[in-house]
This record gives C-alpha cells, sequence and structure tokens, in this order.
C-alpha cells in the first residue's frame, strides 16, 4: 500500500490557563491529547464527538493554524511542524479547510468574486481576468450562478454561503480539506444538498476529506472510516459500517442509541449517559469515560485503556470492548 496523505501521530494541544495579578499559569485544558491516525489519498475520516471533545482544535492543529503542543503532523511524507513560514505557506495549497459558520467566515465587505480569487491571487494561481473567469467556474461547479460573482455574502442564504466557502477552499486544487462541521449550522433540508455536493466534489477531484462533526447520522453516508473522540482522545476507530452495526465503545453505542430512526416499528434503547463532561482541565484518571460509563469496574478507574486493534481494523480504547462485540 501506498503511503497515507496524512498521518498523525500522538497529537497534543494544551491551551494555558492563567490566573491572579501577574496572570500566572495555573493549569492547562487539555484539548487535544494524543491522538493517532492516518487518512489515506482519497479516503474520507468522519471525526465526531460531543462539543468541547477537541475535534476541530485537531482540524486546526494539522494545518498548523493553531501551534501544537506535541506531537507529530505528516503531509505528503513531509513533518509540516518542521517547516519554515515560507514553506508552510506554499504548503496551505495542498490543504484547506471550511468553516463550520457560513455566516462567520466570509468577509462581508468583498463580493463573491473577490472572496473567491483571493487564494488564487495569495498563491500565484491567477489573476485580473483569468482569477474572474476560474471564480465564475468553481461557482458552477458547487451549484451557483457564475453571475453572482458580483454580490456580496448577505445577499445569500446559509446554503448558498457554504457553497461558497466550499467554492473558495477549491480555487487552489488542495488535496486535503477539513470539513470543520460545516453542516451544523444548516436546515436539514440544506445539509443532505451539501454533504451529496461535497461527495460529487469528492469523485471529481480526488479530493481527501477529514469530515469534522458531533452527529454520527451526518457522517454515516460521506464517512468511509469513523474516529470518536471523547475529552481528548480517540475512543474507537473503524469503517463505516463496523462502527455502525457493532460499536465497541461504550459512548459510541450512547451516541448512537440517540440518532433518530425514521421508522416507527423500529426502537432503539437508549443508553442514558450519567453526568456531564468532566473538565478538560482535570481529566479523570484511568480511562476518561469512566466516570459517565455504565459498564465501568474498578480497573478504569485506575488503568488507561490502551487502543487496541478489535479484528478488521476494529479499534477501541475500552478495557472490555471484546465483551461488548458479543
Amino acid at each position: 500500500m501506498s503511503e497515507p496523505l496524512l498521518q498523525v501521530k500522538n497529537l497534543r494541544k494544551h491551551f494555558p490557563v492563567t490566573g491572579g495579578l501577574l496572570s500566572r499559569v495555573t493549569g492547562h485544558v487539555r484539548a487535544v491529547d494524543g491522538i493517532s491516525f492516518d487518512l489515506n489519498k482519497g479516503e474520507t475520516l468522519g471525526l465526531v464527538g460531543e462539543s468541547g471533545c477537541g475535534k476541530s482544535t485537531t482540524g486546526r492543529v494539522i494545518l498548523r493554524l493553531l501551534e501544537a503542543t506535541g506531537g507529530e503532523v505528516r503531509f505528503a511524507g513531509k513533518n509540516i511542524f518542521a517547516l519554515n513560514r515560507e514553506e508552510m505557506r506554499l504548503l496551505r495549497q495542498k490543504m484547506q479547510i471550511i468553516f463550520q459558520d457560513p455566516y462567520a467566515s466570509l468577509n462581508p465587505r468583498m463580493t463573491v468574486g473577490d472572496i473567491v480569487g483571493e487564494p488564487m491571487e495569495i498563491h500565484g494561481i491567477a489573476r485580473g481576468a483569468a482569477k474572474e473567469k476560474r471564480a465564475q467556474e468553481l461557482l458552477a461547479v458547487v451549484g451557483l450562478n457564475p453571475d453572482y460573482i458580483r454580490r456580496y455574502p448577505h445577499e445569500f442564504s446559509g446554503g448558498q454561503r457554504q457553497r461558497i466557502g466550499i467554492a473558495r477552499a477549491l480555487a487552489v486544487n488542495p488535496e486535503l480539506i477539513v470539513c470543520d462541521e460545516p453542516v451544523s449550522a444548516l436546515d436539514v433540508s440544506i445539509q443532505s444538498q451539501v454533504i451529496n455536493l461535497l461527495e460529487d466534489l469528492q469523485k471529481e477531484f480526488g479530493l481527501t476529506y477529514l469530515f469534522i462533526a458531533h452527529d454520527l447520522s451526518v457522517v454515516k453516508h460521506i464517512s468511509d472510516r469513523v474516529a470518536v473522540m471523547y475529552l481528548g482522545k480517540i475512543v474507537e476507530m473503524a469503517d463505516q459500517t463496523s462502527i455502525y452495526e457493532t460499536p465497541r465503545h461504550p459512548y459510541t453505542q450512547a451516541l448512537l442509541s440517540a440518532v433518530p430512526i425514521p421508522d416507527p416499528e423500529v426502537t432503539m434503547q437508549r443508553v442514558i449517559l450519567e453526568g456531564d463532561v468532566p473538565s478538560p482541565m482535570h481529566p479523570p484518571t484511568g480511562c476518561r469515560f469512566h466516570t459517565r460509563c455504565p459498564n465501568r469496574q474498578e480497573i478504569c478507574q485506575t488503568e488507561e485503556p490502551a487502543m487496541r486493534d478489535l479484528g478488521g481494523g476494529h479499534r477501541a480504547a475500552c478495557h472490555f470492548a471484546e465483551a461488548a462485540g458479543n
């Protein structure tokens, strides 16, 4: 097999917390605390978890929009944390992002043509008439009228704005796109349209996606593999079929039990988790999920479970993952 396009090894991002008159560091928020995964060219990895689990921070650290505390990220074999500013600028042409909020991510003072065309100018791809023509082509690719290049973001709906954001990401011909909850701010009826568009673009341009979401039902159809995060850690990872049919981690089982099933004849037992998500400043000892886990044992409180392969590439960080599959 060829080398993965993206390799993430023991990635960590800790945010310092300051307090007092001298603003001394009193602790750290462990937003991302030692995660590892590979992403192959043309593949979509869904990264799922509750709000605050560290998934969006993971996407931003991978792109070096935030600097990592530790670990390693390799893109096409290059350690991006070792690149200088100019080398990183050149690499950004291959790595782009679609932001969560289509209302905040577009400059209201710029026309759509300028928004989509700006990355082309920065990377020296096109200018002037060539840039305008390319912007019109990209709008057509994402399902918008090419004549919209003269309009401003406030003239568009949320779904249309997200399409503009997708066009902007495509402007520099990237290989990897981090989709940071690209449909969470949209109406349900529009979500499927945007997901179908992303799937079509992936087939047309051979794109690779890291698709971040808090809803397992959203990533079900677009993802080849799914990784589930909890409190800065990946607790389960498997191909799309395995994660939905035979989830091994209690947290994944709880998330899946909350997904609505559009069939009144089918009932699924809801798993109700106890308490709230612990503070990422002071994560629990042992397994981080043990404070809310219905299956916890004494070992869960003292020993952190390793991420183990359960067969067929299905991996889970749970002491009793084998029992969950029976």
